[in-house]
């Protein structure tokens, strides 16, 4: 799956984007029909520990889903993005699968 990371307002390093590409490129075990994923990282500035918000859309034929994690490293968004996404996914291939 293509996905695209967008770092706002910082450069994201190398490792950080093959880290959320190994991470999304799970989802396709659950549905494989996944058009693209977008990815977008963004550091508030606040004193907050949890300023990290990661920010994913997931397009497949006929909708789309967005997840938007806030914590402390997007390491964790990432992983918590994602297994967010997965039971959404798993919960269209059952409503898909109902229908035929």
């Amino acid at each position: 799956m293509k996905v695209n990371t967008q770092a706002v307002n910082f450069n994201a390093d190398q490792k950080l984007i093959d880290f959320i590409q190994k991470r999304m490129d799970k989802l396709d075990m659950f549905y494989d029909k996944v058009i693209k994923s977008d990815v977008f990282l963004k550091v508030e500035n606040i004193s907050d520990k949890e300023n990290k918000i990661f920010e994913a859309r997931v397009s497949v034929p006929g909708d789309s889903f967005v997840v938007k994690k806030q914590c402390k490293s997007f390491e964790e968004g990432a992983d918590m993005a994602v297994a967010s996404l997965e039971r959404q996914l798993k919960k269209r291939k059952e409503k898909l699968r109902a229908h035929s």
